[in-house]
């Protein structure tokens, strides 16, 4: 299936979770074999030139992506989640939501100086994630070779938060 079909694949549903959301399914593609294999070979293609060591997905679509993607990299896989939800010694960075704000941790032994991490996430939308995901790594000693993306809603302006790494999204959504 060539990438240019995929956009066609992801179902829209308008007024969800609530009004004015126009909400993107990645299960669509997750249940296609052919837009999924899409999707895992062309993230391949781009991670191989990066010469990475890890990955990272923040929880919980991220995983989706990541996990098929670090098995045929043979690449360590690290989970960034909630608070509580890893044990031991975690690094924490908050960030701002449009209401509030949010928290993502990693285990402090799980990214280490030197290595190359790919993160990678169902969706591109404000940024405030990607950029705290980013802020992990880097406080731990990794570089962040890449970010990778199935969708990019590019009225969020989330790629100007990360103009200092090289980001690929396959779909992109103006609205």
């Amino acid at each position: 299936m060539p990438l240019e079909e995929l956009k066609e694949k992801i179902h829209v549903y308008e007024d969800f979770p609530i009004e004015g959301i126009s909400f993107k399914d990645i299960n669509s593609v997750l249940i296609d074999p052919d837009a999924f294999t899409e999707v895992i070979d062309t993230y391949f293609k781009f991670a191989k030139a990066l010469d990475i060591n890890k990955i990272c997905a923040p929880e919980s679509r991220g995983y989706f992506f990541a996990s098929p993607l670090a098995y045929l990299l043979k690449v360590a896989l690290v989970p960034v989640r909630k608070p509580g939800k890893l044990p031991g010694i975690v690094e924490t960075e908050s960030y701002s939501l449009e209401y509030g704000e949010n928290i993502v941790q990693i285990q402090e032994h799980a990214v280490e100086p030197g290595d190359r991490v790919l993160i990678i996430d169902d969706l591109l939308a404000t940024g405030g994630t990607m950029k705290a995901t980013c802020n992990l790594v880097e406080r731990l000693g990794g570089e962040v070779a890449g970010a990778l993306f199935l969708i990019e809603l590019e009225e969020l302006k989330g790629r100007e938060l990360l103009k200092e790494y090289t980001i690929k999204s396959l779909v992109r959504y103006d609205r």
